[in-house]
């Protein structure tokens, strides 16, 4: 599939509300970045226990790169990416995907994105990998992350639940595997109307900044608290933080907004969280994916990106159900739509990821989009830099 013209490298991303102060100050800070020939990406020192990325920072589209419809690589059919990490040690990229072994084993590939301040120049797989998972299943990846204390793999799968297979998070390092324990809450429970939704349960992860806990988001509401989006009203999902043995230290409602866009009768349509990033210790990046489907079965994808703060909100670890429960939401604040960017084509955008510094000093934010290896989908990659 031919890929769309680049767009310029001083495109802007769409901005929640500022001062003109500010952003005049971005607007500078976006062209002085632009106007820097030969910015190549600054390798870093292996993160332990990463420092805390900028809380309220703009974004600056950089660019886009795309692989081939399902790509043949190294024995397998390339698709369904639904995580992406960073590997500051080796200087790699992990691509997850979440085919459930109906084209090829569970796996994630390496790659290597080629990029500086002014363009995004080539995204390349270097590698292969498979996942370690319990005997008998075909687990759905949908999320994975470096372990920023011992450089292993973490990641979590939705399971089936008409199959039985429960969900789960697994990590794979440090000599050995283990699954972490999850609460209770976001297991199947066949034939009642509660706990988690099929195909809706783990989607985000994410370490805190100091790699002793972790942030777990699920994608959808919960039975018990209540219905899923609908064009006419959001919901809430449970965004949850544990610390490295599977304790939960403290859990929020992120208010989910409504479906954009109405699906053609009898179609289907949702929204939900599709990955999740740590920026302090009370603030993430929540990434917001809604899918809608048309006449003809194409399905169309808006995707926004949200700063979520939990200072203030209420711990609702303890709260059962919180369909008619009283309780304070997170706070979010608008940081990208995509729809509002200078692309050919808005895809299934499920990834997200920090990656190494530009020469300027700022981060690089990648995301992914999982193409579910259908003829009328893409597998695109989009490059940003973060303006403090």
């Amino acid at each position: 599939m031919p890929r769309p013209g680049r767009a310029p490298a001083a495109a802007l991303a769409c901005l929640a509300p500022c001062s003109a102060a500010y952003l005049a100050a971005c607007v500078a800070a976006c062209l002085l970045a632009s106007s820097l020939a030969g910015c190549a990406g600054m390798p870093e020192a292996p993160r332990r226990g990463a420092a805390a990325h900028v809380p309220g920072a703009s974004l600056r589209f950089i660019g886009e790169q795309r692989l081939p419809p399902r790509m043949a690589f190294m024995g397998t059919v390339v698709g369904g990416l639904s995580g992406i990490a960073y590997d500051p040690a080796g200087g790699e990229w992990v691509l997850a995907s979440d085919d459930r072994s109906e084209h090829s084993p569970a796996r994630y590939y390496t790659a290597r994105l080629d990029y500086d301040a002014r363009a995004f120049k080539a995204a390349t797989l270097t590698g292969v990998r498979f996942f370690a998972h319990p005997d008998g299943e075909a687990p759905d990846i949908e999320t994975v992350r470096h372990d920023p204390l011992d450089g292993g793999i973490w990641y979590a799968s939705e399971g089936d639940r008409g199959r039985g297979w429960q969900p789960w998070v697994r990590h794979s390092g440090g000599g050995g595997s283990a699954t972490l324990p999850v609460p209770e809450m976001f297991r199947y429970w066949p034939g009642r109307e509660y706990g988690a939704r099929d195909n809706r349960v783990f989607e985000g992860l994410d370490f805190a900044p100091d790699g002793a806990s972790l942030w777990l988001a699920a994608e959808s509401t919960l039975y018990q608290d209540g219905a899923p989006p609908t064009t006419e009203a959001g919901a809430v999902a449970r965004i949850t933080r544990l610390d490295r043995g599977g304790k939960v230290l403290a859990q929020y409602a992120y208010p989910l907004d409504a479906i954009p866009h109405a699906a053609a009768p009898g179609r289907p349509a949702d929204n939900g969280i599709a990955e999740i990033l740590a920026l302090d210790e009370r603030r993430l990046y929540v990434l917001e994916r809604a899918g809608r489907q048309d006449a003809e079965g194409r399905f169309h994808f808006h995707v926004r990106l949200y700063e979520m703060d939990t200072g203030g909100a209420t711990d609702i670890q303890r709260i059962a159900a919180l369909s008619g429960a009283a309780y304070v939401a997170a706070r979010k604040r608008l940081v990208l739509d995509v729809d509002r960017l200078p692309l050919a084509r808005r895809d299934n955008l499920e990834g997200m990821a920090w990656g190494p510094r530009l020469a300027n000093g700022h981060d690089t934010l990648v995301l992914v989009s999982d193409d579910n290896f259908s003829a009328t989908q893409v597998t695109q990659l989009l490059l940003f830099e973060a303006m403090p």
